[in-house]
């Protein structure tokens, strides 16, 4: 924890020399889009990207005054125009109906807040008052408060998550996502994803979408969810490439060059810009345990032309992390649930082609085809003739097994299938396969797979040196 600790140092003492990228980047154009959420949302709407649905908005006393609050729906969130930080952000999550109606045009009742008090009309019609008069604003002026639709949980997160929406945060510079982190809210936090209110932070690995290492508030580092053996490395977050066309997206069209982009994943909408940042907060750099300054200068000058190129880029150059984690720790490779293999057989015979890695299958078997092309076609046919594809009463004697390996050179083994019409016998045959670059030698078994996806199946017998990763 003391390292840790020291490296936070560290990398705090770089957000200063941050700043240069930006100044120079972020022109008053796109810092004025940045710092007014409406006219963000109105930019980004017009451009075909996600957002969240206003219900309404208040400019002045005169606006409150005559706001019919019974228009509200049961759940919304309550925000600032110009706020930064999360402060003056108000989310209720149900309408808690009065013991006793009353009447006129604002209704009755109150609604529920994440940590369970109630808000009432008055509390909110108070808090709006706040915020036209500036108090939440980044330079105490004037300011417009407006309510928007309250986004849905996903499923996925429910476990993770205090009442509130967990919300994706990506650096974007230079059309290249930079560094991800995925921000849980906490009862600490009050149901909202902000780590100055003491929210978890966990880093996520660009190329794949994995969450990694993961701080509590300022920079406490952490690996399970507080209170349980919920572990915040692992996650996989959907629509990962998506979210990334997005961000890079959302950069184009505010001008601005450097910003944090803030995602959050509705259950019925998929992704939804919340806000672009023109000045992100750098505790991201903790949740990721890396520093901004080296990555920002590996991208500097590159002519980013499209959306795909600068999502490609970030990926490649900012990805992987978790999967050499792994590998490191384990001593294995890590690998999909398909891969591209190599055969190679009889007189260096060699076949690329792509196979199903498959734990609950005990062997593993190659189509006929392939095993004739790699050289193998005199010992099916041999072995064809003698006992293949006939259903026998009784397995083999030793010596008829004995007879049979005389018989038909190269057969490595047989494979005995059992059935309600006998028992029957494949030809096993010695080669050697080459996944992720190891390879090593491997007794296959051969029977027709014309009519199956793959031609090959990787049995648990030759993955003792892999890990699965069913999402790779």
């Amino acid at each position: 924890m003391l390292e840790f600790f020291k490296k936070s140092q560290c990398l705090l003492g770089m957000n200063a020399r941050n700043l240069e990228y930006i100044r120079p980047n972020n022109r008053k154009r796109g810092m004025k889009i940045a710092d007014n959420k409406l006219l963000c949302k109105r930019i980004l709407k017009k451009n075909n990207l996600g957002i969240s649905t206003l219900i309404a908005k208040i400019e002045n006393y005169e606006e409150l005054d005559s706001f019919d609050f019974s228009t509200l729906p049961d759940s919304f969130a309550l925000k600032p125009n110009r706020g930064f930080g999360g402060e003056g952000i108000i989310v209720v999550y149900a309408r808690k109906k009065p013991a006793r109606q009353t009447s006129g045009g604002n209704g009755g009742g109150a609604w529920v807040k994440a940590d369970g008090t109630t808000i009432s009309i008055d509390d909110l019609k108070n808090h709006i008052r706040n915020i036209i008069d500036g108090s939440f604003s980044l330079s105490s002026v004037p300011d417009i408060a407006f309510f928007e639709e309250r986004l849905k949980l996903l499923k996925l997160f429910k476990p993770y998550t205090y009442k509130g929406i967990p919300d994706i945060r990506i650096i974007i510079f230079n059309r290249v996502p930079v560094m991800a982190m995925l921000r849980l809210p906490t009862r600490a936090s009050n149901g909202k994803a902000n780590l100055q209110q003491g929210a978890i932070g966990v880093g996520i690995d660009l190329a794949t979408g994995t969450t990694t290492t993961a701080i509590l508030g300022k920079g406490h580092l952490i690996e399970y969810v507080p209170g349980t053996r919920l572990a915040l490395s692992g996650i996989k977050i959907p629509y990962w490439k998506n979210i990334l066309r997005m961000s890079i997206d959302a950069q184009s069209v505010s001008h601005l060059g450097f910003l944090g982009a803030d995602i959050a994943i509705d259950r019925d909408r998929g992704p939804v810009i919340l806000e672009l940042n023109a000045r992100p907060g750098l505790s991201i750099q903790l949740a990721n345990l890396s520093g901004l300054k080296e990555r920002l200068k590996r991208i500097s000058g590159l002519k980013i032309k499209t959306t795909e190129r600068g999502m490609r880029v970030g990926m490649n150059l900012f990805g992987g992390e978790i999967e050499e984690e792994i590998e490191e720790l384990s001593g294995k490779r890590v690998i999909g649930s398909i891969e591209k293999v190599k055969l190679i057989g009889k007189d260096d015979k060699e076949i690329e082609v792509e196979a199903k890695i498959d734990t609950g299958a005990d062997s593993t078997s190659i189509d006929i085809s392939l095993a004739k092309e790699l050289g193998f076609e005199n010992v099916l046919n041999t072995f064809e003739s003698k006992v293949a594809g006939r259903d026998l009463l009784k397995e083999l004697s030793k010596k008829e097994r004995e007879e049979l390996f005389f018989t038909v050179p190269d057969l490595a083994d047989t494979f005995l299938v059992r059935s309600s019409h006998g028992i029957s016998y494949r030809p096993v045959i010695l080669i050697s396969i080459t996944i992720d670059g190891l390879s090593f030698p491997a007794k296959v078994s051969c029977i027709d797979r014309s009519r199956l996806n793959y031609p090959v199946i990787i049995g648990r017998k030759h993955l003792k040196k892999f890990l699965i990763d069913v999402n790779k």
